[in-house]
């Protein structure tokens, strides 16, 4: 019997086959082996098309309005030590004055 594959989400060892699905007990994770052995490499870009990664700074390059608040993300605010996310908004972080927060990539530059 050949090993599995760790889950890639969780990485757990524990995984196991369904069908053509490969799943894991621990987390619920499902994904097909054909993509188990393409490695997943996610490249998320800024606006300019620079490659970024966790823990760079950016900056908001246009005027964001935030969700539940009456205030504004200003253009230029600098938003330090980013952690890059999978969804529609793939950068969360933290910005002083306003907390914790998601950003979508195309509206920020690497600096």
């Amino acid at each position: 019997m050949a090993a599995l594959p760790n889950c890639p989400k969780c990485h757990s060892e524990y995984t196991y086959e369904d069908g053509s699905l490969l799943i894991c007990p621990e987390c619920g994770n499902e994904w097909s082996l054909e993509s188990a052995t393409e490695e997943e490499v996610r490249v998320i870009k800024d606006a300019n098309g620079n490659v970024l990664s966790d823990g760079d700074t950016v900056t908001v390059i246009k005027d964001l309005k935030v969700k539940g608040s009456s205030s504004t993300l200003k253009q230029g605010t600098k938003v330090k030590n980013i952690r890059l996310v999978d969804g529609d908004h793939n950068i969360d972080c933290k910005i002083d004055g306003f907390g914790a927060m998601s950003l979508k990539s195309e509206y920020v530059k690497k600096i």
